[in-house]
């Protein structure tokens, strides 16, 4: 980026267009949900951010604090945890970054101060607790795909066709209902993202 810096949430929430989008949630664990967010598109975060040409990834992590968040104190997982997208991920105008749900600010066990929504992907991709962000031209590891590589890759899009290797994707359960509906690729967002990965059949883009 032109210039590294670091900034307070009050602050940075002062320079960001806020507003409410209303999305699905899909977890990679076979449930979904509806959730109003409220926050602002990570594009205007890029803007004010301004990395440079030759970024090609955004790489997040979360705060390091083992004396409150006492699962960090598991020496054996690979702290902080880290998310990544490609830059024309991030600025894709669905790409929201969370600072509030159901119009409160976003409880701690939810992500605060800022989690990512990044609604055609499975739910673990939408990291919380952002604190970190840096731009670079190598693909991070994040933190489930450094675990777990044969489960959770890096793009993680939601596809019904491709099952997790302990579970169907086919369908998921309506969180709070007794429903189980058909999962949609893309999470029913493919008209808006799945221009993202054309001339990429060669990736592993769905787990």
């Amino acid at each position: 980026m032109e210039k590294p810096f670091k900034i307070g949430i009050d602050e940075l929430l002062k320079k960001m267009p806020l507003e409410e989008r209303i999305y699905r949630l899909r977890c990679v664990e076979a449930w979904s949900m509806v959730i109003p967010w409220n926050g602002f598109p990570m594009r205007a975060l890029l803007g004010f951010a301004k990395p440079l040409g030759k970024a090609k990834y955004v790489k997040m992590q979360t705060f390091m604090k083992p004396d409150v968040a006492r699962g960090q104190r598991q020496h054996w997982y690979p702290w902080p945890y880290t998310e990544g997208l490609t830059i024309k991920e991030a600025a894709h105008d669905l790409s929201f970054l969370v600072t509030g749900m159901y119009g409160k600010p976003v409880p701690r066990q939810n992500g605060a101060p800022l989690r990512l929504a990044a609604p055609w992907k499975y739910g673990f991709k939408s990291v919380k607790s952002i604190v970190l962000f840096e731009f670079t031209e190598e693909r991070p590891t994040t933190f489930w795909e450094e675990i777990a590589p044969s489960e959770y890759g890096f793009w993680a899009n939601v596809n019904p066709d491709v099952p997790h290797p302990r579970w169907s994707q086919e369908t998921e359960e309506v969180v709070g209902t007794d429903k189980r509906i058909p999962t949609q690729i893309y999470n029913g967002y493919g008209d808006y993202v799945a221009d993202l990965y054309q001339g990429m059949e060669g990736e592993r883009l769905f787990m």
